[in-house]
């Protein structure tokens, strides 16, 4: 059955700097700051969290279905997601914005500087949860603010289950409204980071939350994961990727395994235990749109 991915579409311009940017920064001269970077390296991916898990989604044969916003430069994207079987019915469409971008500029010791521009993305809540009844599982993933808090509560009217994995897009929220998304959703999926942060802003213990929930999944990197289903607590352990090449999506690779898994009507260990796997084969290549699984 179909899994709707509430989520963001971005283009990801990747740019690489062969220096170090400690070495062409004066802390002295902050006040007056002017740099200029060479990037002799540069790459454009697809990429946002809705993007990266319906693609994963498609590498395990699943159905996918985006609720997205593009903007008016989108339409390269648009025919990339066909050419993968991705449902794109629910993708609208702004003519007034670029697609979200995401320009990441990386030194010679990993460090980056990163500047995002929200587009289209801004206008998702305009993008409303689709009236269909053959919708086996939802997720919201990051996105525009409103978006996420609207589609959370029209996924739960229809009766939708679905997983709340905010992301990088936690910050956005104060605790009240972290504590609607928890009552709201059926499963909860966070890094360990988010974990900490979703604590102190509600004031639950993982614990609390995972009582409140069908499920909670805190992924712990190369460590594994813990997963609360039915109130017991179980560590799955983490696959080690054959080679260490590029970590982006790695998350939404895990996200793809999970939904998969859900709809399939898997035990949430299995379920994790795919997205391990999906994580690590993720990790071994370059670029979030870029994998297959083994």
């Amino acid at each position: 059955m179909p899994i709707l991915v509430c989520g963001s579409l971005a283009f990801d311009t990747i740019m690489t700097f062969e220096g170090r940017f400690a070495e062409q920064i004066l802390p002295s001269q902050l006040h007056i700051l002017n740099v200029s970077f060479l990037v002799p390296g540069l790459r454009r991916e697809y990429g946002g969290c809705a993007g990266n898990i319906a693609y994963g989604l498609r590498q395990l044969g699943a159905q996918a279905v985006p609720l997205a916003m593009l903007g008016n430069d989108g339409h390269e994207y648009l025919d990339r997601m066909r050419a993968l079987g991705v449902d794109v019915s629910h993708v609208g469409t702004t003519a007034d914005n670029y697609t979200a971008q995401a320009m990441i500029m990386t030194d010679r010791d990993n460090n980056q500087i990163t500047a995002f521009h929200p587009g289209a993305m801004s206008a998702a809540h305009d993008n409303v949860v689709p009236a269909r009844n053959d919708l086996a599982v939802a997720i919201i993933s990051p996105d525009g603010r409103e978006a996420m808090l609207s589609h959370a509560r029209q996924l739960h009217a229809a009766g939708v289950p679905f997983v709340f994995d905010p992301g990088q897009g936690l910050p956005m929220f104060n605790g009240e409204e972290l504590l609607q998304f928890i009552e709201l959703a059926t499963w909860v999926t966070l890094n360990d980071y988010e974990a900490q942060m979703l604590s102190e802003r509600t004031g639950l213990t993982l614990d609390a939350i995972a009582s409140r929930v069908r499920g909670l999944i805190v992924t712990l990197a190369s460590e594994g994961c813990d997963v609360w289903d039915g109130g017991d607590k179980v560590r799955v352990a983490g696959v080690a990727a054959t080679e260490v090449v590029d970590p982006t999506g790695c998350g939404d690779a895990f996200r793809a395994a999970l939904l998969h898994g859900l709809e399939q009507g898997w035990p949430l260990q299995r379920c994790a235990e795919l997205g391990n796997r999906m994580g690590a084969a993720k990790i071994a290549t370059r670029g979030a749109q870029n994998y297959t699984l083994s």
